[in-house]
């Protein structure tokens, strides 16, 4: 009887490159099933599959379904996002580690009748040579990550995260380590920045673009802007408002309109304040003064809630949404726009495609592309990470809401979307 073995192929490498697992040495038509175990921050995810072993007695990921598990069909890394938060923290703990620097390191394990094999598989967010610095300067907070060698032979990025605050580490790691410099610049709820969103100068933004600028000297001088979410409202914003800084935008899930503070607000101004300011006035935003904008069909709704049912209440009034409307045909270079057809925080793809339809009446004359997918939700990040975390805790308002999609399809969305911004910043980098 042969020996039972488990291979991954290849067994270490970046975190978005596919890898090929296989079984071998099992029973023709045995079961044989696969698990999995990531330690993420400290907290253990887990998956497993059980498939039928062939005529040779190989199992092979990229060409066989499962029976059953934790995901269905044929998915060769389906083991990796299908996984879950073992001790049911999965609406806490991210799916990175503390750093990028940490890599994530899986057990894979194989048992097929009284036999078992294990293997390793290590997935880098950050490449060799690749640095990374705190900047807690100059007015500023985030981290800067430059690419090995020091960055010059492409332009630089600066990221922006959504209505969670913070930065966005292993997004800015990774665009580093394919040769870009990319600074995660904190707006909000970080340290050295205020909790909340509401009322935050765009001026501050201006400097960041100034200071990474100088800073990095990109080549051509280029700097991006990419966002997500709150993230991408910003950088389609600034791309509009400082078109003479802003070389291109890429919008992630973002909104075609200014919004208030909703969940990311300051209490004390309340989620109907605004979120952006310029020359110290507030921007008007697209709640204000409008007649039909209601919070019920958020607030009354069923756990977890869906913050785009209240957002679409809002584009009954026309004047309004004109008022708040986002001038994208302001924005001096290419526009690169990611959304989903299920997003649960807003309307992502209508948002989109007013941006687009927007850029195209003004006659834009850069490139925007815009890659939507019909099924997925919110959190649409880069790929083989876990998609499960669909459902949770707002991180400033507490209150359980939905990002809406499915796992897998909020998978399927992490590679199209990311393939997608490799490729739009290389033809970006060229022109």
């Amino acid at each position: 009887m042969a020996s039972l073995t488990l291979s991954v192929d290849p067994a270490e490498a970046m975190i978005d490159v596919a890898r090929r697992i296989i079984v071998s040495g099992a029973q023709p038509g045995a079961r044989v099933t696969v698990g999995t175990e990531t330690s993420r921050s400290g907290h253990l995810w887990d998956s497993h599959a059980t498939f039928v072993a062939d005529a040779d007695g190989v199992v092979d990921l990229t060409r066989d379904a499962p029976e059953g598990g934790s995901y269905a069909g044929v998915d060769g890394m389906g083991l990796i996002w299908s996984q879950v938060c073992r001790d049911g923290g999965a609406a806490d703990h991210a799916q990175f580690n503390a750093t990028p620097e940490l890599p994530l390191e899986t057990t894979l394990i194989a048992a097929c009748s009284g036999q078992s094999a294990s293997a390793r598989m290590i997935q880098h967010v950050m490449a060799p040579g690749v640095t990374r610095e705190v900047i807690q300067r100059d007015g500023l907070s985030g981290v800067l990550y430059r690419p090995a060698g020091g960055g010059t032979a492409a332009p630089a990025v600066m990221l922006l995260n959504g209505s969670n605050g913070g930065v966005n580490e292993p997004r800015a790691a990774l665009l580093a380590s394919y040769g870009y410099a990319a600074l995660t610049l904190a707006y909000f709820n970080y340290p050295g920045r205020p909790r909340h969103i509401s009322n935050t100068p765009l001026e501050y933004f201006a400097d960041a673009l100034d200071w990474l600028r100088a800073e990095v000297a990109p080549k051509d001088g280029k700097v991006f802007v990419s966002g997500q979410s709150r993230g991408g409202e910003l950088a389609l914003l600034l791309g509009a408002t400082y078109p003479d800084r802003v070389s291109g935008v890429m919008g992630w899930v973002p909104s075609a309109f200014v919004h208030g503070g909703q969940a990311a607000s300051d209490p004390a101004i309340g989620r109907d304040g605004p979120s952006w300011t310029m020359d110290g006035k507030p921007l008007v935003h697209m709640w204000q003064d409008n007649r039909f904008a209601s919070w019920a069909p958020y607030d009354a709704g069923d756990p977890p809630r869906r913050n785009s049912k209240a957002m679409v209440t809002a584009l009954a009034d026309p004047a309004a949404m004109d008022r708040a409307r986002i001038p994208v045909e302001k924005i001096a270079g290419p526009v690169l726009l990611i959304s989903g057809g299920d997003d649960g925080a807003w309307p992502s793809d209508l948002y989109s495609l007013i941006v687009q339809s927007s850029l195209r009446a003004a006659g834009h004359p850069h490139e925007v592309t815009w890659v939507n997918h019909p099924v997925a939700g919110h959190s649409i990040l880069f790929p083989w990470v876990p998609t499960t975390r669909i459902a949770y805790p707002h991180p400033v308002s507490g209150v359980i809401t939905t990002m809406g999609g499915t796992p897998k399809a909020n998978a399927e969305a992490n590679i199209e979307a990311w393939q997608a911004t490799l490729a739009w910043l290389e033809r970006a980098a060229r022109d």
